[in-house]
């Protein structure tokens, strides 16, 4: 009766009798204590049906009882550490398991997962587990030498072609992050973004001294122990994605022959034209010379005067000089410049078109500080901190139809930007059409030959060369921001004439100092003073006793004007200065009338006594009266 009974509850549960009779029999074996303790048959009898979640469960209830009369009261711990003791055997053996994807980069130890044409996948236990359905492994792993951030460099094959793509650790640990490597051609989803970070995982740590670590840069430049980037052999770039492009164009194409014969060509074409090869050789002196970024900026109301070939020129230096490979314009946002500075970090910004700056008022919205002072803006990040605040030391390169600077700028800004007038009788390249197609297809040497040879050279030697030009230039009537500049400019120009051109064409300090600002012309009060007497000039019949025309604001008396203090704090103000800083400089230089410590003075206009700012409006003393027509 309870031999029918068993065979009519395996019919029941399997609906196939001749089956599971014999192995459902096998609950009538009794087992002794010493089978429990010294062999494996009763957990291998519970074992067998480990797929079966039923089953499993069932025979273990009955063979716990069994274990129980034999005097084992711990059998489902035993069972567990058995278990346990079977999967460690199994990992050892998977070892051996190695990855057979066609035409692999490399072969890897693909532990419990299954990997070959099909994709790969694994059983999990429970049910088959699909990571990717495509090859797919990591296949080096990039340590970055700015900041130490570890990246892999991932390889997959679709359509029988492998493609690579470099992606951050923090994508790959996380299932709702990794779901952007489907832009890349990844087959990856919602569904199986799990699997695919625990397969990625585990072919890191399985194979960590398989895959091969190398050294990684997201830029170009200066690296303290390395070399300059992008001529270090070896060194992979993990960076920005969009700066791939401005990466790749900075390498050489052509014959360095053809290059150097229309270089010289243009050498002697114009003094702008060396000046902006001078100059794009300067940007990688700026660092090693402990020196500040600054502009040289080309700009002409007359079109055809060379500005963008010389661009084009400075760029053929260093790689390819077509308008949106090297060279970028104007038509971007604050941040997007900021960030290719920091990419570019020592090599020359190259920006064309200046007049795309402007808002819809026709004002340039280009700030100047924003590039010269070589750091970039600090960030917080989500994480609550701040992320890696961007820097560079270099020159920028610009052109446009206006001076990149007006009256209104600081003198910061004045004394960061060589502005350079291009006019069409004095062409700073002639025959563009010309020049500028031999350049486009012979670009790139120039600047590799500089690296090396100024890598090779003392730079105690390079330092003093500096240093001699910048006391000779310090003596002009220029400041020293600018004698810092142009004593670059020079620097670069005679280490090139030695190294490269060899044509007797160097720049001269008598040539480059024409170009220079001068003390007065920097100084934002100067600028100021001279603004306000135009001023005042201009608005002189709202500055007389007795006007009913119009609004007042103020009297002039003698080589003074009284202007009322509000109206003076606008005026400044609408031209762009600082009225504080302003007044500052009118009080120490005695160009204002005060009042103890108060920096206006009483005077009683229409009969009502208005503090007014008092200014004095004679011509300097080193004009003569012939200087000025009377209107």
């Amino acid at each position: 009766d309870h031999f029918r009974a068993s065979v009519l509850l395996a019919e029941k549960t399997t609906g196939k009798r001749g089956e599971i009779v014999d192995a459902d029999m096998t609950q009538h074996v009794e087992y002794t204590q010493d089978d429990f303790l010294n062999s494996t048959a009763p957990y291998e009898e519970v074992y067998q049906y480990k797929d079966d979640p039923f089953q499993h469960d069932r025979h273990l209830a009955i063979m716990c009882v069994k274990a129980a009369k034999a005097g084992i009261r711990n059998f489902k711990t035993l069972y567990s550490k058995y278990t346990l003791s079977l999967k460690k055997a199994a990992s050892e053996i998977y070892i051996c398991n190695m990855t057979q994807f066609e035409g692999q980069p490399l072969e890897l130890d693909a532990g419990t997962w299954n990997c070959n044409e099909n994709g790969v996948e694994r059983w999990n236990g429970q049910k088959e587990e699909t990571a990717c359905c495509h090859p797919i492994m990591p296949v080096e792993r990039l340590v970055n030498i700015d900041t130490g951030a570890e990246k892999l460099k991932i390889s997959y094959s679709k359509g029988k072609k492998w493609r690579d793509v470099i992606v951050e650790k923090r994508i790959l640990a996380s299932a709702n992050s990794i779901v952007a490597l489907a832009d890349m051609g990844v087959a990856v989803n919602s569904e199986n973004a799990r699997a695919l970070v625990q397969y990625l995982g585990d072919m890191e740590n399985i194979n960590y001294d398989r895959i091969p670590e190398r050294k990684s840069v997201g830029r170009l430049g200066h690296i303290e122990g390395e070399g300059f980037s992008p001529y270090v052999d070896g060194l992979i770039f993990d960076g920005d994605a969009n700066f791939r492009s401005i990466f790749r164009s900075i390498s050489d194409h052509g014959m360095f022959t053809e290059w150097l014969e229309i270089a010289k060509e243009c050498r002697k074409m114009s003094t702008t034209a060396r000046i902006m090869l001078a100059a794009s050789f300067a940007s990688v002196l700026v660092g090693p010379l402990g020196g500040l970024p600054f502009f040289v900026h080309l700009w002409g109301v007359d079109s055809g005067t060379g500005k963008t070939v010389g661009l084009m020129l400075a760029a053929s230096v260093w790689g390819d000089p077509q308008i949106g490979r090297y060279i970028q314009t104007f038509n971007s946002t604050a941040v997007g410049l900021e960030k290719t500075a920091a990419f570019l970090n020592s090599l020359p910004v190259l920006v064309d078109e200046l007049q795309l700056a402007r808002d819809n008022r026709g004002k340039s919205n280009f700030n100047v500080y924003a590039l010269a002072q070589g750091v970039g803006r600090t960030r917080g990040n989500r994480g609550g901190g701040i992320e890696r605040t961007p820097t560079w030391a270099n020159c920028i390169l610009t052109t446009g139809e206006s001076p990149l600077t007006n009256s209104g700028d600081g003198s910061g800004a004045m004394n960061r930007v060589i502005d350079i007038e291009c006019k069409a009788s004095e062409k700073v390249i002639s025959d563009g059409m010309r020049v500028s197609s031999i350049l486009k297809k012979n670009y790139g040497f120039a600047g590799r030959v500089f690296v090396k040879a100024l890598s090779a050279q003392k730079p105690e030697m390079v330092s003093q060369l500096y240093q001699g030009i910048f006391q000779i230039l310090s003596e002009n009537d220029t400041t020293e921001k600018q004698a810092m500049a142009a004593a670059m400019i020079l620097t670069a120009d005679i280490l090139a004439e030695d190294w490269i051109f060899k044509d007797g064409c160097a720049l001269t300090v008598s040539e480059i100092v024409d170009f220079l600002q001068s003390k007065a012309a920097v100084s934002a009060g100067q600028r100021g003073y001279r603004y306000m007497c135009d001023w005042v000039s201009q608005n002189a019949n709202r500055l007389r006793e007795g006007n009913d025309t119009g609004d007042i604001y103020g009297l002039i008396e003698g080589d003074w004007a009284f202007i009322i203090r509000s109206v003076f704090q606008k005026a400044v103000e609408d031209a762009g200065f600082s009225s504080a800083a302003l007044i500052s400089y009118l009080k120490q230089n005695g160009l204002i009338l005060t009042r103890g410590r108060n920096n206006t003075r009483g005077k009683r206009i229409n009969g009502v006594l208005t503090e007014c700012v008092v200014l004095h409006i004679a011509p300097e003393e080193d004009s003569t009266e012939t200087d000025f027509e009377e209107i």
